[in-house]
């Protein structure tokens, strides 16, 4: 893990609970930034994630198989989304979920079929465009390469390269109205180099070969289909006049998949804020939410009904129990949120005015483009009252549309109550993305206190 600096700015703090509160932040985003660095894609993010649950004495579960009944830290892994519990001892049939929701992707670009292209003597990448990117933004930096190869007998392997790639930007001496618009073709302009030579003798497959994880030789030949996207190859840093920002690719949406992932390790451990009956603990990290989430590790896929449905089972649930449970159940959406530019005022709503280090954000949208409602804004004041955490409200301009996120989808799909949040970032949808210090431990210590609450029948 690349080192980030320890000194958040708050060591001059005049209280001692404010000292101590600056180091458990530092600590936090110190693991944020281990956590992104081990995770450049959605495979990765859930590989490590499972690494870390193991460690804390989760078992992992096979779909094909029969899981066990009752009590029991449990985690399963669908191609790049991840869904862990705590079932406790007191859960019965019509106890409730507390769900995190988050997602593992990010806007990137994916490796297309024969991705080894190039002219005029160098070697390049074809490439598709992943979400929706700040195009710009991946421009005269080093890029890596991250994913999974499948071989033709279906075993899978990891792999990830060091800083391999980069899109060139054309000089200014070429183009002297750069500066007055940049325009970027995605298919001609977005070709990124990697090597000097003939494309007919390169094998851009053979690197991402040579760079799988778990020891053995991976012969090229033999890779069946692979699931390859680009990620910024430079470490996460902690930086600004007091320390007070982290910049890193990824935090969209990895910022709270992390505080969700170390929300329900400590409250598995009992070390969790909170008390009384706990519901059902569950992390849900999704897959594909840049490109809508219609697939199976997605949202709009069955994976959340077809875990809960089998924790329900295993708890004796009927029908009519689990339509019980789900509606004691409560979806904690978490996903990256807009803090206010201060270049672009007149994009943000004129009353509302998110800062980094202000707390994480509570999303509105009249629309429903958010899941937020009256309920959730006070379940969400609550948790975080409890937790001792400041949080703001973000809601668009008029004539800015917003973004929409898992949460109306887990509510549409399962009606399970859903509440919107995030970290507020800005340059979103960046190769590289910025946010405070403070705000990812924020959320997490406000999911702790979420995963604690009493569940409302238990």
């Amino acid at each position: 893990m690349p080192t980030l600096s320890t000194d958040t700015g708050f060591a001059a703090a005049d209280s001692t609970d404010a000292r101590a509160e600056a180091t458990t932040a530092a600590h936090h985003i110190q693991d944020l930034g281990a956590y992104v660095s081990a995770s450049p894609s959605s495979f990765h993010a859930v590989s490590e994630a499972g690494r870390r649950l193991d460690a804390a004495g989760f078992t992992r579960l096979n779909e094909l198989a029969e899981w066990p009944r009752g009590a029991g830290s449990y985690y399963i892994v669908r191609d790049g989304a991840l869904i862990a519990w705590v079932t406790p001892e007191t859960a019965g049939p019509t106890t409730g979920f507390h769900i995190l929701g988050s997602h593992t992707d990010s806007p990137s670009f994916k490796l297309k079929p024969k991705p080894t292209t190039g002219a005029f003597g160098w070697l390049q990448a074809g490439v598709e465009v992943y979400g929706g990117p700040l195009l710009n933004s991946w421009l005269d930096r080093e890029l890596r390469l991250a994913g999974r190869l499948v071989m033709l007998d279906g075993t899978e392997h990891l792999t990830a390269t060091g800083a391999l790639l980069r899109f060139p930007q054309l000089a200014i001496h070429l183009d002297r109205a750069v500066n007055e618009g940049l325009a970027l073709d995605k298919q001609r302009h977005m070709n990124p180099v990697w090597g000097l030579g003939n494309p007919a003798d390169a094998d851009l497959l053979g690197v991402l070969a040579a760079n799988a994880s778990g020891g053995a030789a991976v012969d090229p030949a033999q890779i069946g289909g692979y699931d390859v996207v680009i990620a910024d190859a430079q470490a996460p840093a902690v930086f600004g006049a007091n320390s007070e920002f982290f910049a890193s690719g990824r935090l969209d949406n990895l910022s709270a998949t992390h505080a969700g992932l170390t929300a329900l390790i400590r409250h598995s451990s009992g070390t969790g804020s909170g008390g009384g009956s706990a519901p059902i603990a569950i992390l849900a990290a999704f897959d594909h939410e840049e490109i809508g989430s219609n697939s199976r590790s997605g949202a709009c896929g069955p994976i959340l009904e077809d875990v809960l449905t089998r924790i329900s089972d295993g708890l004796g649930a009927t029908v009519s129990q689990r339509r019980q449970a789900f509606s004691a159940s409560f979806c904690v959406s978490a996903d990256a949120g807009h803090a206010v530019h201060p270049n672009y005022p007149e994009r943000h709503d004129p009353a509302n005015h998110p800062v980094l280090n202000g707390g994480p954000l509570l999303k509105i949208n009249a629309n429903q483009r958010y899941a937020t409602d009256a309920a959730g804004a006070a379940l969400w004041a609550r948790l975080c009252g409890q937790a001792g955490v400041p949080y703001q409200e973000f809601v668009s301009n008029n004539v800015m549309p917003c973004g929409s996120t898992i949460g109306p989808l887990t509510a549409t799909r399962l009606g399970i109550r859903t509440v919107d949040v995030g970290v507020p970032l800005l340059s979103m949808h960046s190769a590289r993305e910025l946010c405070g210090v403070q705000d990812p431990h924020w959320l997490a210590l406000a999911t702790e206190a979420f995963f604690a609450e009493p569940a409302l029948n238990s």
